[in-house]
């Protein structure tokens, strides 16, 4: 059996865009049920194109096969806050990855989630990188920041964006515990609910160590 590293935060009250609310309760209904309010884009997470404009596909359009497969986890632990990583940090795989394959850049940065700096002074993924991701026919990228660009800087957001998700590359932000993965490929999956004309949508994000 594979090893199975669950890479996905936890939505809970006080998460940013999570809200849960009691619907029912056992000792009052018979079955305890809740409510949930979620932004689409809150914790583990996946961009449709839509989100960004460069297309019309939505996150229920997305096909299941381009939500798993290999991918290569770069090690980048200890990068600094709103360091940009560049073509340098994969440079290693250039004659090893193939097309299909996808990158989970491993930052640490999931530790300080809930803290101010997780959303304000991320390392951001470069728009070299990003160009690089789109050259080599990257299937999926993951971080464990909220998100691949500064999100405090509109032009960067945008433009970091705009290269992926026009490529077809899927974003998959907010990943978790990428520290647990003790090999350097594995099978990855993050999969969206299929929220009808979704710009976005929380995922449940694991990777399978054979």
């Amino acid at each position: 059996m594979p090893r199975i590293i669950d890479l996905t935060l936890p939505l809970e009250n006080g998460v940013r865009g999570v809200s849960i609310e009691s619907a029912k309760r056992l000792e009052q209904d018979g079955w305890n049920a809740t409510t949930l309010h979620l932004y689409s884009h809150c914790g583990t997470h996946v961009d449709a194109p839509i989100h960004f404009g460069v297309s019309d596909q939505t996150i229920d359009q997305i096909p299941l096969d381009r939500c798993m497969g290999p991918a290569w986890l770069v090690d980048l632990t200890g990068i600094q806050p709103r360091a940009p990583i560049g073509v340098d940090a994969v440079e290693h795989l250039v004659d090893r990855i193939r097309e299909g394959d996808s990158l989970l850049l491993r930052t640490g940065w999931s530790r300080r989630a809930g803290d101010p700096s997780y959303r304000d002074e991320l390392p951001r993924v470069s728009l070299e990188l990003a160009a690089w991701c789109v050259a080599k026919k990257i299937r999926m990228l993951g971080v464990e920041p909220p998100s691949v660009a500064d999100v405090n800087n509109a032009e960067e957001l945008t433009a970091v964006h705009k290269v992926l998700l026009e490529a077809g590359v899927i974003i998959v932000e907010g990943l978790a515990n990428l520290d647990e993965i003790h090999r350097e490929k594995v099978t990855f999956m993050a999969f969206p609910l299929k929220v009808a004309g979704g710009d976005g949508s929380p995922v449940r994000a694991f990777a399978l160590e054979d």
